[in-house]
């Protein structure tokens, strides 16, 4: 079988029916060595440094310093001295893991304070919260043991890898990115075909860094007797009056029925949770085999909790960061490049052509600016892009850095598509 690697993707690769395990590894393996080749190996770099505005990157063996996109958090909190604090004195406590799983031994106290600390952040009880040990696990393993063969997940198309594979064993029906005329005609087609009917979308969308249309997604739901589940991993810390999300922007925290999120965003460390009914919740804490099985978040955990204080505590960061996303969108945007609909720290610059994408990427590396080239099957194949992911703790200087390298390659590129 040939592949022309030129037009090739990851997907490409998942399953090559006439090769074996073998096989399909050599062709993958040479196709990664096509991408180092041309300089499109943006992926998996090594990073030699802590989340921050600059990073020192391992690119061909070369350490080098550069201004980082890449990292979704978004507050700075990863070097809060009072989150690392408090991540400290956890492990200084309880030791460095917590041994087993939580319905076995695993569940301590740190965990039972992260449960009130996020549930009542939402302003739910503590009884309606579970903790994972990520966000993707959040997903996936809740949606796994809550519907089966009997019921519906109504997706939207543009979710996350994690509620597409919480969903195997359940009927699917996806619907257009935010369309509701599609959603609703597949919750009223659905309508006492399926036990259980849950529209599945996300507050902000990872990759164009919009927001759902909650209020209209939410009566839909409501009108057709469907459950609505939101992650808002990308909105939570950022929207809001008060950092809640697109949730709270949309006024409907005590509405929707399950909540999911992450702690490795905004709160600055690794572990995701979901937030519903104190029965739905207890289900899922002895039913989920992510929770029976595998042990459970570390001590350090405890840096999560004094992130979720400072939300409220130090609010200037917040501002910060809108000040940044504001002043990258209106600079790109006056070169002439496109930035979609985004409404979050999500930024992308949207190109199209996924090998002139390639060359952005690896011209924004070559200007020390380290990007995430976005392309097929995480977007659409004719829908790629630059991918960045603005911090609060980004100054003026790296961002005119980085507008002055976008300048410089559209001079080579002609990527601009608007003024």
């Amino acid at each position: 079988m040939n592949i022309d690697f030129s037009k090739a993707t990851f997907r490409d690769f998942e399953n090559i029916p006439e090769y074996d395990i073998a096989q399909r590894a050599e062709i993958f393996y040479d196709f990664l060595g096509y991408m180092e080749s041309n300089g499109h190996m943006n992926y998996r770099l090594k990073n030699n440094s802590g989340c921050s505005p600059i990073m020192n990157v391992d690119i061909n063996s070369t350490q080098k310093d550069y201004v980082s996109f890449v990292s979704n958090d978004y507050l700075g909190f990863t070097q809060h001295p009072k989150v690392k604090q408090a991540a400290i004195e956890g492990i200084q406590k309880y030791g460095s893991g917590a041994g087993a799983s939580p319905l076995i031994g695993g569940h301590f106290v740190y965990h039972d304070n992260l449960e009130i600390k996020i549930s009542s952040f939402f302003g739910r009880k503590q009884e309606e919260a579970v903790v994972f040990t990520t966000g993707y696990t959040a997903n996936s393993a809740t949606l796994q043991i809550l519907l089966q063969k009997e019921d519906l997940a109504i997706i939207d198309m543009a979710v996350h890898a994690s509620v597409y594979e919480g969903c195997v064993f359940t009927n699917t029906k996806t619907f257009p990115h935010n369309s509701l005329e599609s959603l609703e005609h597949i919750l009223k087609t659905s309508e006492n075909r399926f036990r259980t009917k849950l529209v599945i979308i996300d507050g902000v969308y990872s990759q164009d860094g919009d927001v759902s249309h909650l209020k209209e997604i939410y009566a839909l739901v409501k009108k057709y007797n469907a459950y609505l589940m939101v992650d808002d991993a990308h909105g939570v810390g950022i929207l809001g009056n008060t950092g809640r999300g697109a949730l709270e922007e949309a006024e409907m925290l005590d509405k929707v029925d399950i909540i999911t999120g992450t702690f490795s965003k905004t709160f600055a460390n690794v572990g995701g949770y979901v937030i519903t009914d104190k029965k739905i919740a207890a289900f899922i804490r002895f039913q989920s085999r992510q929770q029976i099985f595998s042990a459970t978040a570390p001590p350090s955990t405890m840096g999560i909790i004094k992130a979720i204080d400072l939300i409220d505590e130090e609010p200037e960061w917040r501002e910060k960061l809108w000040w940044n996303i504001n002043y990258l969108k209106k600079g790109l945007n006056n070169i002439g490049l496109d930035t979609g609909i985004t409404r979050s720290a999500i930024v992308p610059v949207k190109i199209g052509d996924p090998n002139i994408t390639g060359d952005l990427g690896k011209l924004l590396i070559e200007r020390g600016i380290y990007t995430n080239p976005i392309l097929y099957p995480a977007v659409a194949r004719k829908d790629a892009r630059i991918r960045m992911a603005v911090m609060a703790t980004h100054e003026k200087e790296h961002l005119d850095k980085t507008l002055n390298a976008f300048e410089d390659i559209n001079k080579f590129l002609q990527i601009a598509k608007k003024k």
